[in-house]
């Protein structure tokens, strides 16, 4: 996987093939939305609705007022074209922000080339659009032709030499992206089938640090990074990622082309994307590679002064206890100093060498200054301690058996959000759960919009008394439910089991396993399992497997994208997993008719963020509980139920196998916040629900091992 939040540049897609027209764009009147939202809804061959086109008019208000605006669109609505037309209408340039690759290529490769063309009659113009992409995400051919900066020291190294050979599996990988080096137009790892490894393509690419630079590289002309990022320069629209986004709004350096709309799109993921782009992590490995990549260019004591500062490190960390620091103990706290200092002279070596003109040393003394940079502004970072910040050890087997290292990340980006996202522009953000507890103030608040500023949801006329943007404007927001053409209430129930015993830290629940038996068995099969540990999954799984026919897939035994296809494929499977499947299974159809939840999905206990989140809530007088543990839980359920209905004509249970949901206090909350099916506890009635929904499917299933 690549990392978007090392690097600032960008892919363009259909800058130069769509038009030629070069007229200043002029903005359509907002009158005339409805009519263009028509026309580009036929264009897709899609079907026009009222929340589709309330939603589009709600976001050309926003822009006209210089407001901010949060909607929550339901399945189905066609949010994409209803954000997709006013922002073409807009006559300025947009930036559309998504969580996921599968999004941003739907929005670039179906929807703006048909909206395009839709509305072009009336724009008469077409808008160019673009994909923006980290630098990491292209192949770099400085990489390919001249090898790759080895971490041993010795410079420049042949990739499938020094990787096995050509006969590994690695060094047939990197030879396989060589030959497509020659090939490809865009050098984008997407366009890459079959992919590769992440080790080989991390072989024959580079971050932004690493990156010689298009002047001094010898293949600067011809770099399929430079080039994306010439052709984004003319386009109209473009499509970018969250991670790229928070680099945007945390960094203070401008990644993104100047833009007068913002349009957020899965935006219950950006609180997360943003928080994992600020974070940062100070590993014995990263130390270590420092050292290396260091050793041949940089001043001999002051590797060495590093590579000490390295080994008194990992020495400590090899019996550091996993939790959160809230104050650095005195002996990690020189250990870290140690390491800042050291990795300070190595920089200012690796800077003095750079003016000696070396230059065909140019790839080694990069890669080397981004280690060693990434390591002082790690440490830099955790000896500040700050209050804005929180400080925790976590050990994995990532780095190695017994290895943990020190980790730091913001105690809140809502801060961060609101100075970065809102002053220059207005913003939308969209997504089919905003609203938990049946109100959007919670997730708008972690979003770095306070309540205080919030406009009824209906325009009155002197309800925003001081429009517009610059450091001291107000955010002003609001938020609107557009509903979703789907009728809940008859499509699905949601189903507490509520006789169950309260789940507790160990994930075997004799009870809730039968439960769960009777469920499949009714619905026979079809069912997708969503629990809150892998643990909790593996163990149902092996239950399932010995008292039932029915496949039971489980995700880590096959790519997710693999399993979800074989799940789709087959009414009578079933397919269980954690928390990707919680959010990334699109299913419509028979084969997935009950959806099941198999506890509340609070956060770890014993998760240092969370917790310190949740304790800082509680210090300014809030409900650390409900604002962050239930919150999180909320949002997860929400996106769970979602699963269940994804067409018109899906039928389904969503079954919850935790009665904290029906007995908490708390519980009201967690049904207010996902989809409105109907309601009950009634475990008889679910049961003949589900086998009149599977009658009705496939009226031949599987019969259970065990009677």
């Amino acid at each position: 996987m690549t990392n978007d939040s090392e690097s600032h540049d960008f892919e363009s897609q259909g800058a130069t093939d769509l038009g030629d027209e070069a007229e200043d764009a002029v903005a359509v009147p907002r009158s005339r939305i409805p009519e263009l939202l028509h026309a580009a809804v036929e264009s897709v061959g899609g079907v026009e609705r009222p929340g589709q086109v309330r939603m589009a008019e709600a976001v050309a208000d926003a822009v006209d007022h210089a407001e901010h605006l949060l909607v929550q669109a339901g399945t189905g609505t066609g949010k994409s074209l209803a954000y997709l037309v006013p922002a073409l209408a807009h006559g300025d340039r947009v930036v559309v922000a998504t969580a996921t690759l599968a999004l941003q290529r739907q929005l670039v490769e179906r929807d703006l080339p048909r909206t395009v063309e839709a509305l072009h009659p009336v724009l008469r113009r077409r808008p160019l659009f673009a994909m923006l992409k980290g630098r990491s995400n292209y192949l770099c051919l400085h990489r390919a032709n001249e090898g790759t900066p080895s971490d041993e020291g010795e410079g420049l190294f042949d990739p499938v030499d020094a990787l096995g050979g050509p006969a590994g599996k690695l060094g047939q990988e990197v030879l396989r992206l060589r030959d497509w080096a020659d090939e490809t137009e865009t050098g984008d790892r997407d366009d890459m089938s079959p992919g590769v490894s992440d080790k080989a393509w991390a072989q024959l690419s580079v971050t932004s640090k690493e990156c010689l630079g298009a002047t001094r590289c010898a293949y600067g002309q011809e770099c399929f990074a430079e080039k994306a990022r010439e052709r984004a320069k003319l386009a109209d629209v473009v499509v970018t990622n969250h991670a790229m986004l928070a680099i945007d709004a945390i960094e203070g350096a401008p990644v993104l082309p100047e833009h007068g709309l913002l349009i957020v799109d899965e935006a219950h993921e950006l609180v997360n994307r943003v928080t994992g782009a600020a974070t940062a992590e100070l590993t014995v490995g990263a130390v270590n590679r420092a050292v290396k990549r260091a050793a041949r260019l940089a001043n001999e004591k002051a590797v060495d002064l590093l590579q000490a500062a390295a080994e008194n490190y990992h020495g400590l960390m090899e019996t550091a206890q996993p939790g959160r620091v809230e104050e650095l103990p005195e002996y990690l706290a020189y250990a870290v100093t140690a390491i800042r200092d050291a990795a300070r002279q190595v920089i200012t070596s690796l800077g003095e060498t750079r003016d000696k003109g070396l230059s065909d040393e140019d790839a080694v003394r990069k890669q080397a200054m981004a280690s060693a940079e990434t390591v002082h502004e790690t440490a830099e970072r955790l000896l500040e301690n700050s209050e804005y910040d929180v400080i925790w050890i976590e050990r994995s087997d990532r780095y190695g058996l017994g290895t943990a290292s020190l980790r730091v990340a913001p105690l809140s980006v809502s801060g961060l959000l609101r100075e970065g996202l809102y002053k220059e522009r207005s913003v939308v953000l969209t997504s089919a759960t905003l609203k938990l507890g049946g109100d959007f103030d919670g997730v708008a608040g972690s979003l770095g919009l306070p309540k205080e500023t919030r406009l009824p949801d209906q325009r009155t006329p002197g309800d925003n008394p001081e429009p517009g943007f610059g450091e001291d404007a107000v955010p002003y927001w609001r938020g609107i439910d557009v509903g979703s053409p789907f009728k809940y209430p008859k499509q699905g129930i949601l189903y507490v089991a509520k006789h169950l015993a309260d789940p507790g830290r160990d994930p075997e629940r004799p009870d809730m396993l039968d439960e769960l038996e009777e469920l499949i068995g009714a619905a026979g099969g079809r069912t997708l399992g969503l629990f809150s540990s892998m643990r909790g999954a593996q163990a149902a799984a092996e239950a399932m497997r010995e008292r039932l026919d029915h496949r039971i897939l489980l995700q880590g035994e096959d790519t997710l994208g693999e399993l979800i296809r074989e799940f789709a494929s087959d009414a009578t499977t079933c397919l269980f997993g954690t928390l990707s499947l919680w959010q990334g299974v699109d299913v419509p159809g028979s084969a997935c008719q009950l959806v099941v939840m198999d506890r509340i999905p609070f956060p770890r206990p014993d998760d240092p963020l969370m917790s310190a989140r949740q304790k800082d809530v509680e210090q300014h007088g809030g409900n650390g509980f409900m604002a962050v543990a239930a919150t999180h839980a909320a949002l997860l359920m929400a996106q769970g139920a979602g699963r269940l209905v994804r067409a018109a004509d899906d039928r389904g249970v969503v079954a919850v196998l935790d009665p904290r949901v029906e007995t908490k206090r708390y519980g009201g909350f967690f049904r207010s916040s996902m989809p409105e099916f109907w309601y009950t506890t009634d475990r008889n009635q679910v049961r003949r629900s589900l086998a009149a929904i599977d009658a009705s499917a496939a009226p031949v299933r599987p019969v259970a091992k065990r009677g």
